[in-house]
């Protein structure tokens, strides 16, 4: 008979987790906590929230890409598809 692991709490109110939990977790991992009366909810996040003026700072920051390619260069590719696309019935 399987039975949920106990976990137990220090006098240092730190969290000690049985090896068979431990073992799901990963470094970097992040959870929300969640208090429902006399229960502790973690919920893992998967996907980080993103701020978005945080990233466009940071896509400021980056330097231009020198393989970028030109308007020009841009349009005639578009022109060729276009003309490829409308040539095939």
């Amino acid at each position: 008979m399987e039975t949920d692991p106990i976990i137990r709490i220090t006098d240092e109110k730190q969290i000690n987790l049985p090896p068979e939990i431990q073992y799901q977790l990963q470094p970097g991992d992040q959870y929300r906590v969640t208090i429902k009366g006399n229960c502790i909810v973690l919920e893992k996040i998967t996907q980080q929230n993103v701020d978005l003026d945080d990233f466009l700072q940071s896509l400021e920051q980056l330097e231009p890409d020198p393989n970028q390619p030109t308007l020009e260069e841009i349009s005639e590719i578009v022109k060729d598809v276009r003309q490829q696309l409308w040539s095939n019935p």
